[in-house]
Formats: C-alpha cells, sequence, structure tokens
C-alpha cells in the first residue's frame, strides 16, 4: 500500500512524510525534488522564468510517471489538487492522507511565501489560495488529519498508520 500526504506548503508533508516512511521502511517521495531535477532549477526559479502553468505541467507528468508502486510515501505539492489526472492516478494508486493545517500554521512555517515555489501567488493572496485548496484537498482525500500546531511528529505518524491500516473510513 502507498499513502499520499496533500495539503498546503507549510503543512509538514515532507516532515511527516520522511518520519513516515521511515517508521514504515517505506520508500519516500518527494515530488517537489522530482520537479527540480527535471526542470534542472528550483521551483521558484521555474515559475519565475516559465510561469505556473510550467510547474504544474512537470508536477502533472512526474505524478503520471510514478507507475504502480507499492510501501512508498508520496509527498506532492500543495498544487497537484489542480490537476484532476494528477488525482484521479494518487487515488488509483495509494490512500490520500489530507494533512489539514490551519492558515496560522502555514504561515507561521513558511517565512517568505515569495520563495517558496507556491503556484497562483501572482493572481491570489496566500490566503486565498488556501481556501481555495481547502475545497479541493478536502475533495480528494480519503481521510484527513488535523494539524493543530506544534504536535509530535511521531505522534501524527502513529495518527496516520491507525487511521490507514487499522479503522475502515
Amino acid at each position: 500500500m502507498n499513502i499520499t500526504l496533500i495539503g498546503m506548503a507549510g503543512a509538514g508533508k515532507s516532515t511527516i512524510g520522511k518520519a513516515l516512511a521511515k517508521r514504515l521502511n517505506y520508500t519516500f517521495i518527494d515530488v517537489d525534488t522530482l520537479i527540480t531535477e527535471r526542470a534542472g532549477m528550483p521551483l521558484q526559479v521555474l515559475i519565475d522564468k516559465q510561469g505556473d502553468s510550467a510547474l504544474l505541467r512537470i508536477e502533472e507528468e512526474a505524478i503520471l510517471e510514478l507507475g504502480q508502486l507499492d510501501n512508498c510515501i508520496i509527498a506532492p505539492g500543495g498544487s497537484v489538487v489542480y490537476s484532476k489526472e494528477a488525482m484521479g492516478h494518487l487515488k488509483n494508486i495509494s490512500k490520500i492522507v489530507f494533512l489539514d493545517a490551519p492558515f496560522r500554521s502555514i504561515v507561521r512555517r513558511i517565512p517568505n511565501v515569495r520563495k517558496r515555489g507556491i503556484v497562483g501567488l501572482r493572481e491570489r493572496s496566500l490566503k486565498e489560495l488556501f481556501e481555495e485548496r481547502l475545497i479541493l484537498y478536502n475533495k480528494y482525500a480519503d481521510l484527513s488529519i488535523k494539524i493543530r500546531g506544534k504536535e509530535n511528529v511521531q505522534k501524527l505518524v502513529e495518527r496516520i498508520i491507525k487511521l490507514c491500516f487499522f479503522e475502515d473510513f
């Protein structure tokens, strides 16, 4: 079984994903790293040079090429929910877990939002993106984990494991 963690930048997808992968002895796949490798540049540079659409296209391609994996934790970028095709593929190969962090936590965890490589910031504020994406995260999630602030990562990992493996949802 694979697990995909979705949520806003700053929700903890990479931190929790790495800890979850280690705990389960799974492979961790950071889609932002795949995008950076494909593009040959950091996410923000890609957006600055080629626009949001280039990042979204490369993200979708990278996800669609993941194929039939097993025992992986996948952490896509927060913008993955803009692609029905990518989300459909992730839903076919994994359980989707939404890391539901409050807006104030996201703001606190991203000190310089303009350098983070977040799709949509040219047209909308971070708050507007958060509200827009919240609907999409909930739409695609098989289950949600509320992130209230500074929870212990290991406790969050255990909650995810319990929900994914031991409870019917």
